[in-house]
Parts: structure tokens; C-alpha cells; sequence
């Protein structure tokens, strides 16, 4: 169907391409200057103060952050299975194990009262994912983290911005990593952040990226080439910028959809959270994973509805783990979830034909 309303958007304007244009003619591309200052501003807006550090993806900001935490190779750690891969990618090419536990229902996020009975003698860390912008329920994260001695660390890749209880995400644990990825509420083209709770992790996670050296030549471990080039921190200040706008509208457009949808599950907001919506998620209730798609396939083909199933495959379930584990409502979600547009692109008139195609799919029963 021509005029497809796409499922995501970037949003990359004038401002973006001279501030690309300015570090061109600088002769300065490298990490350098624009890195150091769009880490300074990411910290004052998005990770209340804390120390931030730049590289070249959200997946290599969770990597190195478990490294610099001190995660290694026999270790664990507790992720949910329902997410991205890369969630518990980060944990595995370390060498430690991925313990996946299962989901509240609700806010899609790590169900705190399911991570005590996996937490093992090798178990070093809990990874908590704020999935969708939905910020994932800290108190009582932290709270099982800290009786046990256990270190969090924040997926915060799809949350630029979302609170707990007032509180900025990314700030809760050892650190948090947001994505930059061209999708995400903003973007620097492709690239990572990483909030740390002092200095000295901070320092940690900059060996990391750059092959283990502050000083040149100086390499004090064995590290890795992860940096973000001051190209990329240029379209990411631009971006951070806009960002309130951004998610005020994507919020805006959520409670529309609140209002209007009928005859599917739309997403609840916790009590003390601020949700960012990075995808606006409904469930088809009761439905298999064929319903499910049936129903994604009418909203595509014949409405002009883009949309995403984010994710139709638990991790664990994946071939690169290929686990048997009881996780219902994770597999739940799994069968019945399709996320709508709802980025700031989708305009107002885009905005009532979304919700006049879900509810006649809806009605259909497809």
C-alpha cells in the first residue's frame, strides 16, 4: 500500500548536517572535542550528573561497562529473556553466563519478585532492561542487588529520559548504557553511552574503549576499539537538544492511543514511572504468535500501518542459546505484542488512521 506510515523514523535535520559539516572542515573527525562535550551534556540532561563516556554503540556500552564492573569469564548474570539479543550477547562474549529470568506483564520489564531463586554462588550482577522506555522497577531491583552484594547493571537503550520514582534511569546502578542507534529516541547515527557512579568506573570504561590507554602508548590492559568519532558527537548534541520535544510528542501520541484503541491490551504505566515510549506496545490478548502476525500483516497491507514485533523470539530460546526454561509470561508476551508507530514524525491525521486500522483489525478479528 503506497503512503505507508513507517513503524520508526529518524529524524535528522539542517542542524545535524552542519554540525557534521563542522567537524569536517575541522580536520578533526576522530574522538576528540565533540565526544567530550556531548559526554558533559549527556550527563547534566539524561544521567543526573554523572560521569558519561562515548563509544561506538549501545551493544559496546554494555560490554564495557560488565567489564570495567569487573564481570568475568565462570561469572553470572541475571537478564531478562525478553529483549534484544544484545542484552545478554554482553554478558556471553565475556565468558560469564546469561541467567534469564521472567517478566512482569505489565511494564514488560525483569520481574523482581522472580530473580532471588536464580541467584547462584557464581551469580555477580543483576541487568535490569528498561524496555520500550518503560523504566523497570528499581526500588526493589536494587534493594535484592544490595542484599545479596550484587552489582546492577542498567539497560538503558531504549529509555533516554524515563524516571523511577523521579529518578533518571541509567542512574541506579554500577552503570547504565543507552543506545544511539538511528531508531532510538535519538540518535548520533550509531553509538553508545555509558553512565557510571564514579570516576573511577568511568576511567575503567575509557580503557576499555580506547585499547586500554589514557596515555598514549601508555596501555595499561588489553583493551578495545570502541570509540565514537567526533562525527557522531556532533549529530548527538544536535539530537539531545530536541529530545524533550520529541518525547513530549511521543508521549502525547500515547495518550491518544490510550483513549481510542479498543479490542487490544494497551500498555499500563507503573506507579512512579515515567514512560518514554520507545514503542508504543500493544497485546493481541489470547493470541498465538500466527494471530499475532495475521494481525501486524492486516495493519501493514491494508491500512498502510507500519508496525514492529519487538520481540517475537525469547533469548533464550534463540538459536545461540537454545535453553528449556519456564518463563510463561515472557513467552506470552512473545505470542501477542506489536508495537505501533509512535514516533514524532507521525502526524496528527497519521495518528487517526493508526487508530482506526488497529480497531477495525480488531473488530475483524484477524
Amino acid at each position: 500500500m503506497n503512503n505507508m506510515i513507517p513503524a520508526a523514523k529518524p529524524i535528522i535535520g539542517d542542524e545535524e548536517r552542519a554540525a557534521v559539516d563542522r567537524v569536517l572542515l575541522s580536520g578533526m573527525v576522530a574522538q576528540g572535542p565533540e565526544v567530550a562535550a556531548f559526554e558533559e551534556e549527556f550527563s547534566r540532561e539524561l544521567a543526573g550528573g554523572r560521569p558519561c563516556v562515548a563509544v561506538n554503540s549501545g551493544t559496546s556500552g554494555q560490554h564495557l561497562g560488565l567489564l570495567a564492573a569487573g564481570v568475568r569469564p565462570g561469572d553470572e548474570v541475571i537478564v531478562p529473556s525478553f529483549t534484544f539479543a544484545a542484552t545478554a550477547n554482553c554478558v556471553a562474549v565475556i565468558g560469564a553466563t546469561p541467567v534469564f529470568v521472567d517478566i512482569d506483564p505489565a511494564t514488560f520489564c525483569m520481574d523482581p519478585a522472580k530473580i532471588e531463586a536464580a541467584i547462584t554462588e557464581k551469580t555477580v550482577a543483576i541487568q535490569p532492561v528498561h524496555l520500550y522506555g518503560h523504566p523497570a522497577n528499581m526500588d526493589e531491583i536494587v534493594a535484592i542487588a544490595e542484599k545479596h552484594g550484587l552489582l546492577v547493571a542498567e539497560d538503558a537503550a531504549q529509555a533516554h529520559g524515563a524516571t523511577w520514582k523521579g529518578r533518571q534511569v541509567g542512574t541506579f546502578g554500577r552503570f547504565g548504557m543507552f543506545s544511539l542507534y538511528p531508531t532510538k529516541n535519538m540518535t548520533s547515527g550509531e553509538g553508545g553511552m555509558v553512565s557510571c557512579a564514579d570516576e573511577e568506573l568511568a576511567r575503567n570504561v575509557k580503557l576499555w574503549r580506547n585499547q586500554g590507554m589514557q596515555v598514549q602508548y601508555a596501555n595499561e590492559i588489553a583493551g578495545l576499539n570502541n570509540r565514537m568519532t567526533d562525527i557522531h558527537a556532533a549529530i548527538g548534541r544536535v539530537q539531545l537538544g530536541k529530545l524533550p520535544a520529541w518525547t513530549a510528542r511521543r508521549q502525547e501520541l500515547a495518550a491518544f492511543f490510550d483513549e481510542n484503541l479498543a479490542g487490544v491490551v494497551i500498555p499500563p504505566v507503573a506507579e512512579g514511572a515515567t514512560h518514554v515510549y520507545h514503542q508504543y506496545t500493544i497485546r493481541v490478548a489470547d493470541a498465538t504468535g500466527e494471530e499475532r502476525d495475521r494481525f501486524a500483516q492486516a495493519l501493514r497491507e491494508e491500512h498502510g500501518v507500519g508496525c514492529g514485533v519487538y520481540y517475537p523470539t525469547p533469548v533464550h530460546r534463540l538459536p545461540s542459546y537454545a535453553l528449556e526454561l519456564d518463563l510463561p509470561e515472557t513467552e506470552k508476551a512473545a505470542r501477542e505484542v506489536i508495537s505501533l508507530p509512535v514516533h514524532p514524525s507521525v502526524s496528527d491525521a497519521d495518528r487517526d488512521r493508526i487508530v482506526a486500522a488497529v480497531n477495525a483489525v480488531a473488530k475483524a478479528g484477524a
